[in-house]
């Protein structure tokens, strides 16, 4: 698993927007910044892992739609990686997840946060 500087958790979904519009841009303003980055998708979190999921979720000004500060982030070079855990247990396959997203397992969860020089823990 590569490292990467700031890790953010997201374990809600569109049950709370909010959250999951702080969590990506706190890390894209991380890449801006020039620090790697990843996103880790967690319990209900999962879900903005399928493809356009994130594309209605939208809180207001001064926030940027999420759907657009995905594409920033991933074009900045941010990475987002599912919790292959809990996209099963929330009955998601790999193949109904975006493919460009890493599938994690929680080894690799424990390795990402003990080697990041920050994390947002959104839970």
């Amino acid at each position: 698993m590569k490292p990467a500087d700031f890790v953010a958790t997201i374990f809600d979904g569109h049950s709370n927007p909010g959250k999951v519009t702080v969590a990506f841009t706190m890390a894209l303003n991380a890449q801006k910044m020039g620090h790697s980055s990843i996103v880790l998708l967690m319990v209900e979190g999962v879900e903005l892992g399928q493809p356009g999921s994130c594309d209605d979720i939208d809180i207001g000004k001064p926030f940027e739609p999420v759907a657009g500060l995905v594409k920033a982030y991933r074009e900045a070079g941010g990475r987002i990686g599912i919790c292959g855990a809990c996209m099963l247990h929330n009955g998601f396959t790999a193949d109904q997840m975006d493919p460009a997203y890493e599938i994690i397992s929680a080894p690799d969860v424990v390795e990402l946060m003990m080697a990041a020089k920050g994390t947002l823990p959104i839970t």
